[in-house]
Protein backbone atom coordinates (compact mmCIF):
# COMPACT_ATOMS: atom_id res chain seq x y z
CA UNK A 1 0.00 0.00 0.00
CA UNK A 2 1.38 3.35 -0.96
CA UNK A 3 2.41 6.03 1.83
CA UNK A 4 -0.47 8.32 -0.38
CA UNK A 5 -3.15 5.99 -0.21
CA UNK A 6 -2.15 5.33 3.78
CA UNK A 7 -2.26 8.83 4.12
CA UNK A 8 -5.90 9.26 2.01
CA UNK A 9 -7.24 6.48 4.71
CA UNK A 10 -5.96 7.49 7.71
CA UNK A 11 -7.39 11.28 6.74
CA UNK A 12 -10.69 9.22 5.69
CA UNK A 13 -10.91 7.79 9.06
CA UNK A 14 -10.12 11.15 11.20
CA UNK A 15 -13.01 12.96 9.55
CA UNK A 16 -15.20 10.05 10.12
CA UNK A 17 -14.31 9.83 13.77
CA UNK A 18 -14.78 13.80 14.09
CA UNK A 19 -18.09 13.57 12.44
CA UNK A 20 -19.45 11.06 14.63
CA UNK A 21 -17.88 13.19 17.50
CA UNK A 22 -19.13 17.07 17.37
CA UNK A 23 -22.31 15.70 15.12
CA UNK A 24 -24.68 17.51 18.11
CA UNK A 25 -23.14 20.73 17.14
CA UNK A 26 -24.19 20.76 13.48
CA UNK A 27 -27.68 19.08 14.38
CA UNK A 28 -28.80 20.89 17.06
CA UNK A 29 -28.77 24.68 17.35
CA UNK A 30 -30.08 25.67 20.81
CA UNK A 31 -30.93 28.43 22.64
CA UNK A 32 -30.44 28.68 26.05
CA UNK A 33 -32.38 30.89 28.26
CA UNK A 34 -31.80 31.29 32.03
CA UNK A 35 -34.13 29.45 34.41
CA UNK A 36 -35.44 32.30 35.82
CA UNK A 37 -36.25 33.96 32.29
CA UNK A 38 -39.70 35.49 32.56
CA UNK A 39 -42.27 34.90 28.96
CA UNK A 40 -44.39 37.61 27.94
CA UNK A 41 -47.21 37.46 25.44
CA UNK A 42 -50.41 39.60 25.19
CA UNK A 43 -52.39 36.23 25.34
CA UNK A 44 -53.27 33.70 27.79
CA UNK A 45 -50.19 31.50 28.15
CA UNK A 46 -49.07 29.19 31.43
CA UNK A 47 -45.51 28.25 31.75
CA UNK A 48 -45.33 24.19 31.69
CA UNK A 49 -42.58 21.66 33.23
CA UNK A 50 -42.52 17.79 33.47
CA UNK A 51 -39.93 16.22 35.52
CA UNK A 52 -39.55 13.12 33.29
CA UNK A 53 -35.99 11.68 34.76
CA UNK A 54 -33.42 12.59 37.40
CA UNK A 55 -32.02 15.60 36.55
CA UNK A 56 -34.03 16.53 33.48
CA UNK A 57 -36.58 18.85 33.03
CA UNK A 58 -38.45 19.67 30.08
CA UNK A 59 -39.77 23.17 29.61
CA UNK A 60 -43.05 24.24 27.82
CA UNK A 61 -45.35 26.29 26.98
CA UNK A 62 -49.44 26.43 27.11
CA UNK A 63 -51.43 28.64 25.09
CA UNK A 64 -55.06 28.53 25.77
CA UNK A 65 -58.46 29.56 24.99
CA UNK A 66 -61.94 29.65 26.61
CA UNK A 67 -64.13 27.13 25.33
CA UNK A 68 -61.46 25.00 23.54
CA UNK A 69 -61.71 22.78 20.53
CA UNK A 70 -59.00 20.67 21.24
CA UNK A 71 -55.33 20.58 21.74
CA UNK A 72 -52.42 21.65 19.15
CA UNK A 73 -49.35 19.91 20.51
CA UNK A 74 -45.78 21.56 18.37
CA UNK A 75 -42.68 19.64 17.92
CA UNK A 76 -40.45 22.62 16.38
CA UNK A 77 -37.26 22.66 14.30
CA UNK A 78 -33.61 22.62 15.56
CA UNK A 79 -33.01 25.32 15.98
CA UNK A 80 -34.00 28.45 18.83
CA UNK A 81 -36.29 27.90 21.56
CA UNK A 82 -39.65 28.32 22.21
CA UNK A 83 -39.42 31.68 23.04
CA UNK A 84 -39.07 32.36 19.20
CA UNK A 85 -41.17 29.67 18.25
CA UNK A 86 -43.94 30.32 20.39
CA UNK A 87 -45.06 33.02 17.53
CA UNK A 88 -46.50 30.12 15.31
CA UNK A 89 -48.86 29.47 17.74
CA UNK A 90 -51.46 32.06 16.66
CA UNK A 91 -51.93 30.42 13.56
CA UNK A 92 -53.28 28.06 15.60
CA UNK A 93 -55.43 29.45 18.80
CA UNK A 94 -57.17 31.84 16.22
CA UNK A 95 -59.34 29.11 15.62
CA UNK A 96 -60.19 28.09 18.92
CA UNK A 97 -57.19 25.48 20.00
CA UNK A 98 -55.11 25.27 22.73
CA UNK A 99 -50.97 25.11 21.39
CA UNK A 100 -48.51 23.60 23.50
CA UNK A 101 -44.83 24.14 22.48
CA UNK A 102 -41.89 22.31 24.08
CA UNK A 103 -38.54 22.25 24.14
CA UNK A 104 -35.91 19.04 23.72
CA UNK A 105 -33.05 18.83 26.34
CA UNK A 106 -30.74 21.27 25.83
CA UNK A 107 -33.39 23.98 24.74
CA UNK A 108 -33.97 26.88 26.32
CA UNK A 109 -35.25 25.88 29.82
CA UNK A 110 -34.93 22.27 28.91
CA UNK A 111 -32.21 20.23 30.89
CA UNK A 112 -30.39 16.89 30.59
CA UNK A 113 -27.93 15.44 27.84
CA UNK A 114 -29.47 14.06 24.40
CA UNK A 115 -29.97 10.95 23.23
CA UNK A 116 -32.32 10.00 20.55
CA UNK A 117 -34.68 7.49 22.90
CA UNK A 118 -34.33 9.74 26.33
CA UNK A 119 -35.81 12.55 23.64
CA UNK A 120 -38.31 10.49 22.31
CA UNK A 121 -39.18 9.04 25.78
CA UNK A 122 -39.32 12.65 26.92
CA UNK A 123 -41.80 13.83 24.48
CA UNK A 124 -43.97 10.96 25.28
CA UNK A 125 -43.87 11.95 29.11
CA UNK A 126 -45.52 14.99 27.93
CA UNK A 127 -47.81 13.47 25.44
CA UNK A 128 -49.02 11.49 28.47
CA UNK A 129 -49.06 14.27 30.79
CA UNK A 130 -51.79 16.43 27.98
CA UNK A 131 -53.87 13.60 27.54
CA UNK A 132 -55.12 13.38 31.41
CA UNK A 133 -56.67 17.05 30.23
CA UNK A 134 -57.63 16.39 26.48
CA UNK A 135 -59.25 13.49 24.80
CA UNK A 136 -56.94 11.66 22.47
CA UNK A 137 -59.32 12.83 19.68
CA UNK A 138 -58.74 16.52 20.46
CA UNK A 139 -55.15 16.20 20.32
CA UNK A 140 -53.44 16.89 16.96
CA UNK A 141 -49.57 16.14 16.95
CA UNK A 142 -47.94 18.77 14.28
CA UNK A 143 -43.80 18.63 13.78
CA UNK A 144 -41.76 21.04 12.27
CA UNK A 145 -38.83 20.18 10.04
CA UNK A 146 -36.71 18.21 12.89
CA UNK A 147 -39.25 18.07 15.22
CA UNK A 148 -41.78 15.96 12.37
CA UNK A 149 -39.66 12.72 13.33
CA UNK A 150 -41.11 13.30 16.88
CA UNK A 151 -44.30 13.96 15.96
CA UNK A 152 -44.69 10.98 13.79
CA UNK A 153 -43.31 8.91 16.64
CA UNK A 154 -45.68 9.90 19.00
CA UNK A 155 -48.39 9.88 16.61
CA UNK A 156 -47.30 6.07 16.16
CA UNK A 157 -47.44 5.15 19.39
CA UNK A 158 -50.77 7.02 20.44
CA UNK A 159 -53.81 7.85 18.95
CA UNK A 160 -54.15 11.54 18.43
CA UNK A 161 -56.98 12.73 15.94
CA UNK A 162 -54.53 13.94 13.56
CA UNK A 163 -50.90 13.77 12.70
CA UNK A 164 -49.74 17.48 10.81
CA UNK A 165 -46.14 17.26 9.44
CA UNK A 166 -44.55 20.76 7.87
CA UNK A 167 -41.50 20.09 6.31
CA UNK A 168 -40.44 16.54 7.24
CA UNK A 169 -37.66 14.04 6.18
CA UNK A 170 -38.30 10.80 4.91
CA UNK A 171 -35.87 9.98 7.86
CA UNK A 172 -33.00 11.61 9.15
CA UNK A 173 -30.06 9.39 7.80
CA UNK A 174 -31.33 10.48 4.19
CA UNK A 175 -31.93 14.09 5.12
CA UNK A 176 -28.25 14.29 6.04
CA UNK A 177 -26.38 12.15 3.88
CA UNK A 178 -27.37 14.59 1.10
CA UNK A 179 -24.62 16.92 2.26
CA UNK A 180 -21.89 14.57 3.30
CA UNK A 181 -22.53 12.12 0.36
CA UNK A 182 -18.80 10.47 0.45
CA UNK A 183 -19.54 9.22 4.24
CA UNK A 184 -21.52 6.16 5.57
CA UNK A 185 -23.83 8.46 7.45
CA UNK A 186 -26.50 5.57 8.22
CA UNK A 187 -23.81 4.50 10.36
CA UNK A 188 -22.09 7.39 11.60
CA UNK A 189 -25.22 9.43 13.05
CA UNK A 190 -26.56 8.99 16.50
CA UNK A 191 -29.49 10.41 15.73
CA UNK A 192 -31.93 8.91 13.14
CA UNK A 193 -35.37 9.61 13.47
CA UNK A 194 -36.59 6.91 11.32
CA UNK A 195 -40.11 8.53 9.87
CA UNK A 196 -40.51 6.04 6.79
CA UNK A 197 -40.41 3.35 9.55
CA UNK A 198 -43.17 5.03 12.37
CA UNK A 199 -44.62 7.00 10.09
CA UNK A 200 -46.19 3.18 8.23
CA UNK A 201 -48.02 2.39 12.03
CA UNK A 202 -49.90 5.72 12.41
CA UNK A 203 -53.53 5.13 12.50
CA UNK A 204 -54.63 8.80 12.25
CA UNK A 205 -54.62 10.30 9.11
CA UNK A 206 -51.74 12.65 8.22
CA UNK A 207 -51.04 15.71 6.38
CA UNK A 208 -47.91 16.52 5.13
CA UNK A 209 -46.85 20.71 4.16
CA UNK A 210 -44.11 21.13 2.14
CA UNK A 211 -42.70 23.71 -0.22
CA UNK A 212 -41.79 23.28 -3.54
CA UNK A 213 -38.59 25.11 -3.77
CA UNK A 214 -37.28 23.66 -0.46
CA UNK A 215 -33.42 23.32 -1.05
CA UNK A 216 -32.67 21.99 2.82
CA UNK A 217 -35.06 19.38 2.84
CA UNK A 218 -36.53 18.50 -0.81
CA UNK A 219 -40.51 17.88 -1.29
CA UNK A 220 -39.22 14.51 -2.69
CA UNK A 221 -38.70 13.72 0.93
CA UNK A 222 -42.67 14.03 1.51
CA UNK A 223 -43.54 12.52 -1.60
CA UNK A 224 -41.75 9.17 -0.46
CA UNK A 225 -43.42 9.39 2.55
CA UNK A 226 -47.06 9.91 1.43
CA UNK A 227 -46.34 7.03 -1.30
CA UNK A 228 -45.63 4.59 1.78
CA UNK A 229 -49.62 4.88 2.66
CA UNK A 230 -51.37 7.30 -0.08
CA UNK A 231 -54.91 6.54 1.46
CA UNK A 232 -53.63 8.38 4.73
CA UNK A 233 -51.20 10.43 4.07
CA UNK A 234 -52.60 13.80 1.98
CA UNK A 235 -49.43 16.01 0.57
CA UNK A 236 -50.39 19.83 0.14
CA UNK A 237 -47.72 21.29 -1.68
CA UNK A 238 -47.00 25.39 -1.36
CA UNK A 239 -45.93 26.29 -4.86
CA UNK A 240 -42.52 28.41 -4.40
CA UNK A 241 -41.91 27.77 -0.67
CA UNK A 242 -38.97 27.47 0.92
CA UNK A 243 -37.94 25.14 4.11
CA UNK A 244 -38.34 28.34 6.20
CA UNK A 245 -41.43 29.95 4.87
CA UNK A 246 -44.59 28.78 4.69
CA UNK A 247 -46.75 30.72 7.13
CA UNK A 248 -45.60 33.58 4.61
CA UNK A 249 -47.79 32.30 1.54
CA UNK A 250 -52.10 32.10 2.17
CA UNK A 251 -52.13 28.16 1.21
CA UNK A 252 -50.33 27.71 4.43
CA UNK A 253 -53.25 29.38 6.54
CA UNK A 254 -55.73 28.17 4.58
CA UNK A 255 -54.77 24.56 4.41
CA UNK A 256 -54.52 25.26 8.56
CA UNK A 257 -57.74 26.78 8.75
CA UNK A 258 -59.63 24.18 6.74
CA UNK A 259 -58.48 22.17 9.20
CA UNK A 260 -59.23 23.75 12.07
CA UNK A 261 -62.22 25.50 11.34
CA UNK A 262 -65.42 23.34 12.97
Amino acid sequence: MSPTLIYVIACYLIVLITVYIVQERFIFKPEKLKQDFLYKYDVPFKELFFDVAPGVRINGLHFYVEDTHGLILYFHGNSRSIKGWAKYARDFYRYGYDVVLVDYRGFGKSTGKRNENDMLNDMQVVYNSLKTQFNENQIIVYGRSLGSGFATKIACDNMPQYLILDAPFYNFSSAVQRFFPILPMRFLLRFRLQTDKWIRKVNCHTYIIHGTRDRLIPIRHSEQLQALNPRKITLIRIHGGGHNNLPSYPEYHNFIRDILSP
